[in-house]
C-alpha cells in the first residue's frame, strides 16, 4: 500500500519547457512562425490565388522558417539566443581620456588623495 501514491510526482521542476524538441522561448518562435504563415496563405487566397498554390508557397516559405527554428533551438539552447545578443553589446575595449578616474580613490564614501 505504502509503494502506490494517489499523486503523481513532477520530476521536470527547474527545467525548461520542451516541445518535440524545441526549448523555452523557440515553442513562441515556432507559433509565431506558424500565425505568419497563416496570414500570408489567407492575404494570397483572398487576392484570388488558387488554394493549391497558396498551399505551395506557404509550404515553400514554412519549411525554411522550421528548420531555422530548430536549428536555433539546437544550436544555441534555452537562453542561447539572448546571450549572443547580449554578448554584442558589450564593447571591445574601454577607452579612457583621462587617468583622473584612477588616481582618486574612496573610503566610506569620502574621496581621498
Amino acid at each position: 500500500m505504502a509503494g502506490t501514491s494517489v499523486y503523481q510526482i513532477n520530476k521536470g521542476i527547474n527545467t525548461s519547457i520542451e516541445f518535440k524538441g524545441l526549448k523555452a522561448q523557440y515553442i513562441w518562435y515556432m507559433g509565431g512562425a506558424a500565425i505568419v504563415l497563416f496570414a500570408i496563405y489567407t492575404l494570397l487566397y483572398i487576392c484570388g490565388i488558387r488554394s493549391y498554390i497558396c498551399v505551395g508557397i506557404v509550404v515553400c516559405l514554412g519549411i525554411p522558417m522550421i528548420m531555422g527554428i530548430y536549428h536555433l533551438s539546437s544550436a544555441y539552447g534555452e537562453h542561447g539566443v539572448t546571450k549572443m545578443l547580449a554578448r554584442r553589446s558589450i564593447p571591445r575595449y574601454v577607452k579612457s581620456n583621462s587617468r583622473r578616474i584612477f588616481k582618486t580613490s574612496t573610503i566610506n564614501g569620502k574621496v581621498t588623495g
